[in-house]
């Protein structure tokens, strides 16, 4: 198969760097990926992950994790799922 077409992008550039460094340690290049994505896209008939807009709920708890609030850690999974019991 031919790879002829061009695709441009305005990306905001600490999320490309970033996006960027992570697939290079996956041993992926952009390129890649952005085929990888439109694959899936044309298989699923749409995205392939859910995009929603968070209810209240959630986005107070994202607000709090940034803020490094209510953040739990555990030594292992079985002390998480002991937590989360209680």
């Amino acid at each position: 198969m031919s790879k002829t077409a061009t695709v441009r992008a305005r990306i905001e550039p600490a999320l490309k760097a970033d996006v960027e460094e992570l697939l290079c340690q996956m041993g992926i290049s952009t390129t890649e990926a952005i085929n990888m994505f439109f694959s899936q896209v044309r298989l699923r008939k749409g995205l392939p992950f859910p995009v929603e807009i968070p209810n209240e709920v959630t986005k107070k708890t994202f607000e709090k994790t940034d803020r490094g609030e209510e953040l739990n850690s555990f030594e292992s999974v079985d002390e998480m799922f002991e937590a989360l019991d209680n």
